[in-house]
């Protein structure tokens, strides 16, 4: 009859795919307005950012344990006026 493949309906489609009708329609809000480089792109950006908010706590968290880590051993300084946080009783 003709040259075009005949439109599938989305549950065929989903069956398919072996994913639900909810995740098709979640993705097509998400990705429908988005050309495939442009929906690859955004991935890219997702994972990317994803390992920098791993980098940024866990430099956070060192930068805590260092923090700690002085006070312990009492060699904290202030900021301000350079007085020990800490006083000793010794």
């Amino acid at each position: 009859m003709g040259c075009l493949p005949r439109a599938k309906e989305v549950p065929d489609v989903c069956r398919e795919l072996q994913v639900s009708e909810q995740t098709y329609y979640r993705w097509r809000n998400q990705f429908g307005g988005l050309k495939a480089n442009d929906a690859e792109r955004l991935k890219d950006l997702e994972r990317e950012n994803a390992t920098l908010k791993w980098l940024l706590a866990d430099a956070q968290m060192e930068k805590a344990a260092l923090k700690l880590k002085e006070i312990a051993w009492g060699n904290f300084k202030a900021r301000s006026g350079g007085q020990p946080c800490i006083t000793s009783s010794r």
